[in-house]
């Protein structure tokens, strides 16, 4: 039954709301229960012995005070969430005293106690540099140079100096000036750049370390190196003698390369005929052993016959090779000049020849003895008749 369904006793002993009588229930004294409730908790005032209206009026300002106090402490609980990105790390301070370094995702801290930094450690941050320096040869340059680096080191980056970046550019200028002072003007405008650039990158890097700055050196790039504007013209005459001398470098190195094997090639195929003489004088001299041997045995077969063609053979060769021919006659005054070569032209055209288109020199021989005789006579007539 229900507690408002008539009878049984007047159905009034069933209100849940405790009262004796039917009808809604009294809001007012709910509130005032909650509200002493409440005050016990925050030490409010309890409303004993007192009318209800001082009692509600005692109770209002502690639920206000609750309610604020609920309120700030969810604003502070709210204020201890951040969000730390990917690329960032983050460094927490607790009462201004390094505690901890956080990664990415979603963190919490107590608001006022903790303070946190986040640091970038993926971003490639630069730094540019344009100074005028002394080189080893005391000649003045301009060097315009750029640092690429990243924070390796967040707690390093944030607290163990107090302006990194201006501790980078100090650390720079100083690697710098060494490097180029130990080095030569050209080697530091010409040629030289790229080992200046690793030289600067290893010795930036060493101050870094040294100084904790928590930053990792990437790159040195060397963008322009240049020589003051007042010795520029004289500097531009130097590079382009420098220039001419690679050409004529250059062209000495293409004529060297083809004049060398050219003689090279000379060389091997004067090698090659003098082998070839060799081989034959070689081959000729054994020829004229094995001839010689082969007459030996001939003159021991016919001593005479074979010593009177030799000397017929010897004669041909000489006679054949000369022009002239002096005769010193027996028991003549003067030599006696024998046209010899008028002769052999003339037993050539008018005699029989021999092999090859030479004159036989059996009949020339016999001419010349006949007008030896000859003239041998005359001369022994006229010494008679003189006498």
């Amino acid at each position: 039954m229900a507690w408002n369904e008539p009878g049984g006793n007047g159905g009034g002993d069933k209100d849940p709301w405790g009262g004796g009588k039917q009808g809604p229930p009294d809001l007012d004294e709910a509130l005032r229960k909650l509200q002493e409730k409440l005050g016990g908790i925050f030490g409010g005032g309890r409303g004993s012995g007192g009318s209800g209206g001082s009692s509600r009026g005692s109770g209002i300002p502690g639920s206000l005070i609750a309610l604020v106090a609920g309120v700030l402490l969810l604003a502070w609980a709210a204020l201890g969430l951040y969000q730390v990105d990917q690329q960032e790390r983050g460094v927490v301070l607790r009462f201004g005293k390094y505690y901890d370094t956080v990664q990415p995702g979603l963190q919490w801290n107590p608001p006022l106690i903790d303070e946190v930094m986040t640091v970038n450690v993926t971003k490639v941050r630069s730094s540019a540099h344009r100074e005028q320096m002394l080189t080893e040869d005391q000649n003045i340059v301009e060097v315009d140079l750029s640092v690429q680096y990243t924070v390796a080191d967040p707690k390093d980056f944030v607290l163990k100096v107090r302006d990194p970046e201006r501790s980078l550019q100090h650390a720079t200028e100083s690697a710098m000036r060494h490097v180029v002072g130990g080095s030569e003007m050209y080697q530091v405008l010409t040629e030289g750049r790229e080992q200046i650039a690793v030289d600067v990158h290893e010795r930036l890097q060493t101050y870094l370390d040294n100084y904790s700055t928590g930053i990792q050196v990437t790159q040195v790039n060397i963008q322009n190196t240049a020589p003051p504007p007042e010795v520029q013209e004289a500097f531009d005459d130097v590079i382009k003698a420098k220039e001419d001398e690679e050409r004529v470098k250059n062209e000495a190195q293409a004529y060297s390369n083809g004049i060398i094997p050219e003689a090279r090639g000379q060389a091997q195929r004067q090698i090659e005929e003098a082998n070839a003489y060799k081989e034959q004088v070689i081959a000729q001299a054994q020829g004229e052993a094995q001839r010689f041997e082969q007459l030996l045995l001939e003159y021991n077969k016919a001593p005479e016959v074979t010593r009177e063609r030799l000397y017929i053979d010897a004669i041909q060769g000489v006679l054949s090779r000369t022009s002239k021919v002096m005769v010193d006659v027996e028991g003549g005054n003067n030599l006696l000049y024998l046209p010899l070569d008028k002769l052999v032209s003339q037993s050539s055209s008018l005699g029989p020849t021999g092999g090859a288109g030479q004159p036989d020199i059996r009949e020339l021989t016999n001419r010349v003895v006949e007008q030896l005789r000859r003239d041998n006579a005359s001369n022994t007539i006229s010494r008679r008749e003189g006498r």
